[in-house]
């Protein structure tokens, strides 16, 4: 049996949950269908999100779920494995065998996170390997960190991660060689620069304590951050012909929309880290939020249209 809806959310996250309460709010038929990965998993609490900060990723979500149903919108745990055009809408097929029908489709399945391939580097993933200094600067506040060059927006990331420590050191790792520009500002800032390939992440116990290089040197450090290469998840698409572009920036793949959300496909929309590859949890929020009510305005402009023919008709009729 084919479930039907308005709008169809993929993703529950910060952004698919919001979407979905917006348009549940707006008395929309909405189900928001949530794989159960949300890439901030790994953190202790989410930060910078006004009236939340610090409040735990999973009890966050939880509180969202339960406004989305509070409004009648619906929720259900699976992973969408393709979306394919069905008329004027689109016919989902769930990888437990569910089919469900919808007018339009909100994609927030947000991103991957593809980090180098240094042992030990994954398993201390959101702990003390991080990545954003907005959401985990001041926790690693005053500490030894060391930024690995992993990409083109590493020397920004060490020069952004100096604001919350005077001890930083620039790993160049893979990275291309600084530019004389580069090499400028990290030393202005009092940045050292480490050459050489990291071979792995050293630790004591449960707690880091630095890298160790290929030539055999180690490198004292209480904290990593690495900006790794992002991901959207939007395998599931490929039959609209809609597939993860190069961002400008170098950093990964995301899904290019237009400011409203609107992607190339009618119908189709995203919101959140899919097509932000930088946006976090508050302005992924928001994103859904503004998206779903874009939905509900392309719905209501739809109705509209279809209610002025038909009075005309009944005006031509009478």
């Amino acid at each position: 049996m084919t479930e039907n809806y308005e709008v169809l959310v993929i993703g529950g996250g910060a952004a698919g949950l919001n979407g979905g309460l917006m348009l549940a709010r707006a008395r929309r038929s909405v189900l928001v269908v949530d794989g159960g990965e949300p890439r901030n998993a790994p953190a202790d609490g989410v930060h910078a999100l006004l009236g939340h900060d610090g409040v735990p990723p999973a009890e966050l979500l939880a509180r969202g779920r339960d406004e989305v149903r509070r409004y009648g919108g619906q929720l259900t745990e699976g992973r969408v494995e393709t979306v394919d055009r069905d008329g004027d809408g689109f016919a989902v097929a769930l990888a437990d065998g569910r089919r469900v029908r919808a007018g339009h489709v909100l994609v927030a399945t947000g991103l991957v996170d593809e980090l180098p391939d240094v042992p030990g580097l994954r398993e201390r993933w959101g702990r003390d390997v991080v990545h954003c200094p907005y959401c985990h600067g001041w926790e690693v506040r005053e500490r030894p960190i060391g930024v690995i060059g992993s990409g083109p927006m590493s020397v920004h990331q060490t020069l952004l991660f100096r604001q919350w420590s005077d001890d930083v050191v620039y790993l160049r790792h893979t990275a291309p060689p600084l530019t004389d520009e580069q090499a400028e500002q990290l030393a202005a800032r009092g940045v050292p620069v480490v050459e050489g390939e990291i071979a792995a992440v050293e630790t004591a116990g449960d707690r880091l304590t630095g890298v160790r290089l290929r030539d055999g040197r180690t490198v004292d450090r209480e904290v990593l951050t690495v900006a790794p290469r992002m991901v959207a998840r939007a395998g599931f698409l490929a039959g609209l012909g809609l597939r993860p572009q190069p961002h400008p920036s170098g950093m990964g793949e995301y899904l290019p929309a237009d400011e409203s959300g609107r992607t190339d496909v009618p119908g189709v929309w995203v919101a959140g880290n899919v097509t932000n590859l930088s946006a976090q949890v508050g302005a992924a929020a928001a994103a859904g939020a503004w998206t779903a009510a874009m939905i509900n305005a392309d719905l209501v402009q739809a109705e509209t249209q279809r209610a002025v023919e038909a009075h005309r008709g009944a005006r031509a009729g009478g």
